[in-house]
C-alpha cells in the first residue's frame, strides 16, 4: 500500500491562479493542476492508493471554513484531509475538539506562512492541546522555497517543543527541515517525532524560466536519505510528494532505488502512516 503523507489541493474557482503565483514564486512547475480532480488523477497514473491533504490557513478567520471543507474531503475514495489552525485564531481549543470529534486525524501547521516561529506559546498553546486530544500534527519544518532565508520551524525550536509538550505525534516535514539537513541530523536525532520524504529527494524540477543555479536544484541524494534512515529509523520516515509540487512516480521511484530491505522501502511507502493515521 503506498500512502502519501503530505499533498494539497485548492478549490477548483481559485487552483489555476494559485498555482500560476505559487509556480511563479518557486521557479517550479506543478505537476497536477492543484485541484482533487488532478490529485486523484495523478495518485491513480502512480498508484498512490491513499493521500493525506494539508490545508494551511493563512489568517484565522479562514480556519472554520477550511476545516469544513477538509471534513467534506474525508468522504472522498482514496483522501483523508487534515485540518487546519492559525496561531491566532482565539477559539483553537473548541475547533481542535470539533475536528477530533468530526473523525479528522490532524492539523497542518505551517510557521512559515503563519508569521509564527514553531516554539513560539501561541503554537504551544495548540500543540499541548493537540497533543491531549491524540491529533497528528504536521508542520513545514525549515526553510521555504518561496521565502528565501526565512527559517520559522528550526531543529532548534523542534526540539524545544518536544522537550516542552513531550512524547506526541509530530511529524516535521521535508525531512525535518527543508535546506536545514545537518542541523535535523545533529539537533533532532533521539527524538520521536517523524520525517517526510516531501520536496526532499533527487534534484529541484525548474520552470522553464528560472534562473536556479546548479547547487541549488539539488536535494537529498540517496546516500543522504540513508544516513537519515540510520538516525532517525525506517520507522519513522513517511512517503510524501508535496503534490503538486513533485512528481508521485519519481518519487516513489527514488524511494524503491534505495538499499533498503523491502520490508524497510514498503514501511517508508506506506506502512509506517498506515500504522500512524490508522488506516
Amino acid at each position: 500500500m503506498i500512502i502519501d503523507m503530505h499533498t494539497h489541493i485548492f478549490p477548483d474557482a481559485i487552483a489555476a491562479a494559485v498555482i500560476d503565483k505559487l509556480s511563479r514564486v518557486s521557479r517550479t512547475p506543478a505537476f497536477t493542476d492543484g485541484t482533487l480532480s488532478g490529485l486523484l488523477k495523478s495518485m491513480d497514473e502512480a498508484q498512490v492508493n491513499l493521500s493525506v491533504i494539508l490545508p494551511v490557513a493563512t489568517s484565522p478567520r479562514q480556519v472554520e471554513k477550511i476545516n469544513a471543507s477538509a471534513a467534506e474531503l474525508n468522504e472522498v475514495d482514496g483522501i483523508i484531509s487534515f485540518g487546519c489552525v492559525h496561531p491566532d485564531y482565539s477559539n483553537y481549543r473548541e475547533e481542535l475538539s470539533r475536528l477530533k470529534n468530526r473523525g479528522l486525524k490532524g492539523i497542518k501547521l505551517h510557521p512559515v506562512y503563519q508569521d509564527t516561529n514553531l516554539d513560539d506559546v501561541k503554537f504551544l498553546r495548540i500543540l499541548d492541546r493537540a497533543a491531549e486530544l491524540g491529533l497528528i500534527v504536521v508542520t513545514h519544518a525549515g526553510l521555504d522555497i518561496g521565502f528565501p532565508g526565512i527559517v520559522r520551524c528550526s531543529p532548534q525550536m523542534i526540539r524545544r517543543v518536544v522537550e516542552e509538550v513531550g512524547d506526541f505525534q509530530l511529524i516535521a516535514a521535508h525531512m525535518g527541515g527543508w535546506k536545514n539537513w545537518s542541523e535535523v541530523l545533529d539537533v533532532l536525532s533521539g527524538t520521536r517525532i517523524f520525517i517526510d520524504t516531501s520536496f526532499s529527494t533527487g534534484a529541484i524540477v525548474p520552470r522553464t524560466d528560472s534562473h536556479w543555479q546548479a547547487e541549488d536544484l539539488k536535494l537529498l541524494n540517496a546516500a543522504q536519505v540513508m544516513r537519515f534512515v540510520e538516525v532517525f529509523g525506517a520507522d519513522r520516515i513517511l512517503f510524501g510528494t508535496d503534490s503538486p509540487w513533485t512528481s508521485a512516480e519519481a518519487s516513489i521511484d527514488f524511494i524503491r532505488a534505495l538499499p533498503l530491505t523491502d520490508a524497510d522501502k514498503d514501511k517508508i511507502l506506506g506502512g509506517n502512516a498506515q500504522r500512524l493515521i490508522k488506516v
